[in-house]
């Protein structure tokens, strides 16, 4: 796989396909990445697992923050790493030991480790480095035209609502 660049194709497919999601590193502190990230998510349909050691037992969005992946309730299809690129590496070796592997490990904009990415992928787990899946869906939705971004995404379709009210796009019909 070459990690320097992904079609829409291989990112639309993994954000139709999954729908729980564990993010390693997600904040409380509302003006950090990580919290408005799993806001959005959260609000397109995902199930959200937060891991953060430090705020286990706690909740963030009403969501229980769980200590470690191996801490989940259950199964997920894809684990989004909010950790530097040198931590990412211990993360994936969490994620190898799981009884059952995600789908997907997501690393966010920044964090690169090609030899965490090389030992998922053996383990047959789609990788995807230095992107952001908020960013990504709401390009591919169009969502982040509504703020006059340039999507590249161009579609005749209405956007319906969801049972919450909630526009949906296409990705999480």
């Amino acid at each position: 796989m070459n990690h320097d660049s992904y079609s829409d194709d291989y990112i639309g497919d993994i954000l139709r396909k999954v729908h729980t999601i564990a993010m390693v590193g997600a904040s409380a502190n509302e003006v950090r990445p990580s919290y408005f990230v799993l806001k959005y998510l959260k609000l397109r349909g995902y199930q959200m697992f937060p891991i953060n050691p430090g705020l286990a037992g706690k909740t963030i969005l009403d969501l229980p923050v769980y200590a470690s992946l191996a801490a989940l309730p259950g199964p997920v299809d894809m684990v989004d790493i909010f950790r530097n690129s040198e931590a990412a590496g211990a993360v994936v070796d969490e994620i190898l030991a799981l009884p059952v592997l995600p789908k997907v490990i997501w690393m966010q904009l920044t964090v690169r480790n090609d030899a965490a990415a090389a030992k998922a992928e053996a383990a047959g787990i789609e990788v995807v480095m230095n992107r952001c899946p908020k960013i990504e869906y709401g390009r591919l939705s169009g969502e982040i035209g509504w703020a006059g971004v340039n999507s590249g995404a161009i579609s005749s379709k209405r956007a319906t609502r969801d049972t919450r009210g909630f526009q949906r796009l296409g990705l999480r019909q």
